[in-house]
Formats: C-alpha cells, sequence, structure tokens
C-alpha cells in the first residue's frame, strides 16, 4: 500500500491494458487532484486525499477557484468550478456536512433573482478564460451551471433553502425548452436523473429525449460523424455521443436510445483511447495548460462510463 492508500496495478499487468495504460498517462500527465481520484477510483484509494487535493481550490468564501475547471483561470471562486467540486465530493461519497453547508452558504451568495445560478460571474473579469465562456457584467441564470449542482445536492439528500428555488428554475427550465445544444442537454439529465420528483422528472426526459433525437444533438453512427451536425458555436469534431447524455445504464437518458446505438457509442468511446492511454479532449483547445489538466479528467470520465457499463472490470 503506497502513501496515499492507494494499491498500483501489477507491473506485470498487459501493456495493452486500457485501464494500466490509462494509469501511466495520469502518472505522467495528471494534477494531483486526477492523480487521487484514479487512485481512489481504480486503485482502491482512500477518499481523504481526494479532499485534501481538493481543498486547495477552495476559497474562503466557501466557492472554489484557482482552475479547478481547466477553462476558467484565476483565484476567483465561480460557480462551475464550485460546480466540478461537488461532483468530486459525490465521487468519493463525501458530499454532505459542514463542507457542503458552506458551499451552499456561496451558492446563496452569488445567485441571481431568481434563485439559481450563472455560468461564470464578472468577478472572472481580468483572468484568462476560453473564448467560448462570456463573461458579462450581469450574466443570466443558466440551466447549464445550476441543473448538474441542485441534481448533485439532492442526490445526497443535501437540504438546503438555496435548493428551493432554484429547484424550481430547474423544473421551468427544463420543461421549456423547445430547442437546445448537448452541454445544456446533459445539464438538464443530471438534474433530472436526481430530482425528488420521479414521476415529473420520467415526463420530463421522455420529452428532452425526443428533443435530441428530432435536433440529432447525438451522433448516433460514429463512423459517419461528416454526415453528422455540430451544434452551432461547438468546435469542428465536437460531437456528443449516446455516451455523453446517458453516462450509466441508470439514468433516464438511457431509454433515449437502442441497444445497437448505445453499443456504437460506447464501442466509439473505448477505441478513443491514444496511444499515450489517455482520452483526447474534443472541445476546443484554447491554451496549452487547459488543454493538459482536461484531458485527465476526461480519461477518468471514460474510464468511469465505460466501468459502468460493464465494459471492463477495474
Amino acid at each position: 500500500m503506497s502513501e496515499t492508500g492507494a494499491s498500483p496495478l501489477p507491473s506485470t499487468s498487459p501493456a495493452r491494458s486500457p485501464l494500466f495504460r490509462a494509469e501511466q498517462f495520469v502518472w505522467l500527465s495528471a494534477r494531483v487532484l486526477e492523480q487521487r481520484l484514479f487512485a481512489y477510483h481504480f486503485l482502491n484509494g482512500a477518499a481523504d486525499p481526494v479532499e485534501a487535493a481538493l481543498d486547495a481550490y477552495r476559497n474562503e468564501d466557501g466557492g472554489y477557484g484557482h482552475g479547478l475547471e481547466p477553462d476558467l483561470r484565476g483565484p476567483v471562486s465561480q460557480p462551475l468550478h464550485t460546480g466540478h467540486a461537488l461532483r468530486v465530493l459525490d465521487a468519493v461519497g463525501r458530499c454532505g456536512g459542514q463542507r457542503v453547508e458552506r458551499v451552499c452558504r456561496y451558492l446563496t451568495s452569488v445567485s441571481t433573482a431568481d434563485g439559481a445560478l450563472p455560468a461564470v460571474r464578472p468577478s472572472q473579469c481580468g483572468y484568462p478564460v476560453a473564448p467560448f465562456v462570456p463573461v458579462v457584467d450581469d450574466p443570466p441564470s443558466e440551466l447549464l451551471a445550476t441543473g448538474p449542482v441542485v441534481g448533485l445536492l439532492h442526490r445526497n439528500e443535501v437540504w438546503h433553502a438555496w435548493l428551493f428555488r432554484a429547484t424550481d428554475f430547474c423544473w421551468q427550465a427544463v420543461e421549456s425548452l423547445e430547442k437546445s445544444h448537448p452541454y445544456e442537454v446533459e445539464a438538464a439529465v443530471a438534474f433530472l436523473d436526481s430530482a425528488p420528483d420521479r414521476t415529473r422528472a420520467q415526463a420530463a426526459a421522455d420529452r428532452l429525449g425526443r428533443l435530441v433525437r428530432r435536433q440529432r444533438l447525438a451522433a448516433l453512427e460514429p463512423d459517419h460523424l461528416d454526415a453528422c451536425p455540430v451544434a452551432p458555436g461547438y468546435a469542428p469534431g465536437e460531437h456528443h455521443f449516446p455516451h455523453d447524455f446517458a453516462k450509466n445504464p441508470q439514468s433516464l437518458a438511457r431509454a433515449w436510445f437502442t441497444d445497437e446505438e448505445m453499443a456504437r457509442s460506447l464501442d466509439f468511446l473505448a477505441a478513443e483511447q491514444q496511444d499515450d492511454g489517455g482520452w483526447p479532449v474534443r472541445r476546443h483547445l484554447w491554451a496549452p495548460a487547459p488543454a493538459l489538466e482536461a484531458r485527465p479528467v476526461v480519461t477518468i470520465e471514460a474510464l468511469r462510463t465505460l466501468r459502468a457499463y460493464g465494459r471492463f472490470v477495474g
């Protein structure tokens, strides 16, 4: 057992094993946070080292910054950073207690007039940020930022006053969608998969699935991507696939796709592992450091999705 509580994969693991190759990539390229997350998920690592690494990104206001979300640089707390932190805490079973109480106080302090979250607050001005992330003086509420946070808090049975209006915002935003784009749909799924009203969530998911297919937001034939449109404003090749919407078989979005469509999607995901063991970032790469930091995040997500569907044991 190592100092971090993680037992490395045996050195005799086949060189072409996807998990072994990914482990080498993580040790070579990842931040300490993703190294410890990989150890937690795949090497019997403990949760405490993950929390310790995450603390480096936490600010006194209860939010998170310091480039935790690689496309936002600088020290200031932002809702997108804080949503990322909650995903980490949820992944290691630590999304509760006083830590999350502090996060909820931060969320309350940065919410808009309708009780929901903007993606990026004006405090980001002056720090580097991806060109596709707008920084404005009076940012609106966004399902993209609010949905995943509300879903995670419900998933972990967190009860806080902030949740009431934020949940109402998510319901209104999801049920009024007439046209959307993949990232917004993924945020909606993150909310619906954990929303307390399961009957209402199922109905909303059914409607959203029809919208996804009608707008062709999911690339259903990975071998013929030239014929699949990319959402306006997205980078060339920034396709989204069934596995991006249904990250595990229990997701409401899994019903949107046939078994054959999901199998093709997972085959494509498995085949995307690159020679260095990591998975590629499909969105616009605007600077070297964010691109380098994002790949281990994407790699761990890919491995977790493949494992959730029984594609490998690890």
